[in-house]
Order: structure tokens, then sequence, then C-alpha cells
């Protein structure tokens, strides 16, 4: 990852899931040349997260994110559905960190059933 703003936001991001999650495992996964640093994949009661960096964003991932209560809007609208839904983060968006630690729970609770 570059040292610029996403590896700074990627950090945050990172702080506030273990914030959330305090029991949460974080694991590299998916190394490859093109991404050499891999992807922080965080996991509580199965996979709850991806942190990915892109030219333009951060982008969290929240694996079952579709059954996850949204109420403070912070997933980016998707014309896919599906199962996952994403917290897509620009260098200049704000981040409401309160909310996302709520966010992170909430994704918490949907994995424990």
């Amino acid at each position: 990852m570059t040292n610029d703003w996403r590896a700074g936001l990627v950090d945050t991001l990172r702080g506030l899931i273990l914030e959330a999650a305090p029991d949460a495992v974080e694991e590299i996964k998916w190394r490859k040349a093109s991404n050499p640093d891999g992807v922080p994949t965080f996991s509580c009661s199965g996979l709850l997260c991806t942190v990915e960096t892109y030219r333009d964003k951060v982008k969290v991932t929240f694996a079952r994110g579709a059954a996850v209560a949204d109420p403070t809007g912070l997933f980016t609208p998707s014309p896919n559905g599906g199962t996952r839904r994403a917290v897509d983060l620009g260098e200049s968006d704000p981040l409401d960190r309160d909310a996302f630690v709520a966010l992170v729970r909430r994704a918490v609770d949907v994995n424990r059933g």
C-alpha cells in the first residue's frame, strides 16, 4: 500500500473495527504482485469485513452487510444487491466514527445470529 492518505485511513478504520469488535481476528489475505500488502480481513464469528484500497477510495466490505441495519446511511448504494454491502471513503469524505463503530457492532451481532 502506498504511504498516502489511504494508509492513514486504513489504520483509522482498523482501529475502529477493533474498538467495535475487540475479539475480531485480523488476517492479511490475497497477496499478489499487484497488491503485495494483501487485504486486511477481519473475522468475528465468521468473516466480518475486508478493507481494500483503490486509487480513489478505501472500501470496507461487510460480508453479510445486506443483513445489517444501516440507520445512518453509511453503506454506499449499490445496484448489485446481493449479500455484501460496502462503505466507500474518498480522500475528502467525512468519517462518522461513532456510526461506523455501531455498524461494525451490528455486523458482529448478525454474524453471531
